[in-house]
């Protein structure tokens, strides 16, 4: 379980996307984005624990929005959510055919992305435990390759393979690219593009952070969530101070915001991950191709993630009866296969890249799933403070509590509030200057969500459940579609 919650944390957002925050936000601003959306996360994952520590079910956030909140907010919470990694799907997989064009820069793009398709597929067709075995492996390699990152990050900060770089990306005024169309030329280091880039790169924050609400999830299959879940949940601070504002730290203080092998808004340029150059200023040419091997099982994991994740959620939804019953059915394996099927069928957008750069249609598929990764948190952080206060209204008493979420009520709110400037302010730029392309890429989700809520709000004419209401029996769950 803890293995799961790192795996789900550590993704291709921080060893791909993080190229993109530095060269549009500069260091400072992207080490600020990344610092408030950490603490953010951390307040979800406070959130959810106690949910999930309470009621540990498959697909859990639809069934949390059902009990706690209202039939019509749980069944579009549910869809979301499964929209959220089943679009992720494609996100790795064209972030996958990137990162192969290190090695081989002239296969079409989509070819990689049906060969890895048909890995993660077959892994999650397997078994649960397949799946929680391959994700244990896939996040140790991650953590080793953080670690080793911020090891010789630091070593060639202090100078251990020639000129330190000192800390000049922080306080100089560096030269803008000839291009001044481009994201560097519109500021200079440490903050690029001022307060609107900041904002832009909570999306890419958020979108790296996104994973770690798995372990709710996971909850409903794993042994001994009482116990289990808690210490998954309370790892989380510590690993995002380590892994993701340390590792920003590194890469920000090493390589320009301008640096042209960074991912940026240029759509025909081969971008590296900030990893593999790290490892190629430090002089280790080979080890850049071992960490971009590294890198490229992150993209699996993190497929593989968001493969499971959303099958189960679509599982719960079948079974809750807001989708078709075949879902709801499981292999000889215990997996629900036609669940897997069509949501892996949702990675096949990562095929646009027969029409479009790899670059451009991964920083689509990113924004879109960015979006809904945020509607997610603020109904987890929805959901927590109605359970607290019908819980107490109900006449319970807090010491019944397996696990208390910390600095409740202001914990939800806060990740309530940012969630919603995340979603509203991610890509304003686009609405100002009219790229509406762009605009109805970044926003897509928001009308996903709201058309579920109000359609079967009309149909079923559900009502927000008054607290002495709200079933707080664990072993129930309801039945969205009635």
């Amino acid at each position: 379980m803890n293995m799961i919650a790192i795996g789900g944390a550590i993704g291709t957002g921080i060893f791909l996307a993080s190229g993109y925050s530095i060269s549009t936000a500069g260091p400072a601003g992207s080490l600020l984005a990344y610092a408030v959306i950490g603490i953010m996360v951390y307040f979800v994952m406070t959130s959810l624990g106690e949910l999930a520590t309470y009621m540990p079910v498959p697909g859990a956030f639809g069934v949390y929005g059902t009990k706690f909140v209202e039939k019509s907010f749980g069944f579009a919470l549910g869809w979301n959510y499964w929209f959220s990694w089943a679009i992720t799907i494609a996100v790795e997989l064209a972030a996958g055919a990137i990162i192969m064009k290190f090695w081989f820069p002239d296969v079409p793009g989509w070819i990689w992305c049906i060969v890895f398709l048909a890995l993660i597929l077959f892994i999650n067709l397997l078994s649960a435990r397949a799946y929680g075995e391959g994700e244990f492996w896939f996040a140790g390699i991650k953590v080793a390759a953080v670690i080793v990152i911020i090891v010789v990050g630091l070593c060639v900060l202090i100078g251990l393979f020639g000129q330190s770089p000192g800390m000049s990306n922080w306080t100089l005024n560096v030269p803008p690219p000839a291009d001044p169309n481009s994201a560097a030329a519109f500021g200079k280091a440490p903050f690029v593009g001022g307060f609107g880039s900041i904002l832009a790169i909570f999306l890419i924050a958020g979108f790296s952070f996104q994973g770690t609400e798995i372990v709710g999830v996971a909850a409903g299959e794993g042994e001994n969530p009482e116990k289990n879940v808690p210490k998954a949940i309370n790892s989380v601070f510590w690993r995002i101070l380590l892994f993701y504002i340390l590792l920003i730290f590194v890469i920000g203080t090493i390589i320009p915001f301008n640096n042209p092998d960074l991912l940026s808004s240029d759509p025909t340029a081969i971008a590296k991950s900030p990893f593999v150059i790290i490892l190629q200023l430090a002089h280790f040419k080979w080890a850049a191709n071992v960490m971009n091997f590294v890198v490229l099982t992150s993209v699996l994991s993190c497929g593989s993630s968001s493969i499971y994740s959303s099958s189960r959620l679509i599982y719960s939804l079948a079974k809750q009866g807001s989708a078709p019953k075949i879902f709801a059915k499981v292999s000889s394996h215990g997996v629900p296969a036609a669940a897997i099927l069509i949501t892996a069928a949702v990675g096949l957008f990562s095929l646009t890249q027969i029409f479009w750069p790899d670059n451009l249609v991964y920083t689509w598929l990113l924004n879109a799933s960015g979006t809904t990764g945020f509607i997610i948190w603020m109904g987890i952080s929805t959901c927590h403070w109605r359970f607290r206060r019908s819980f107490l209204a109900q006449g319970h008493s807090l010491s019944e509590l397996k696990y208390k979420a910390k600095w409740y009520p202001l914990g939800p709110i806060f990740a309530l509030i940012l969630s919603a400037v995340a979603v509203l302010g991610q890509n304003v730029p686009a609405i100002q200057t009219g790229d509406w392309y762009n605009v109805a890429a970044a926003y897509v989700s928001i009308p996903v969500f709201v058309g579920c809520y109000v359609i079967h709000k009309i149909v079923t004419k559900s009502k927000i459940i008054p607290l002495k209401d709200v079933d707080l029996d664990p072993t129930h769950v309801p039945n969205i579609s009635r």
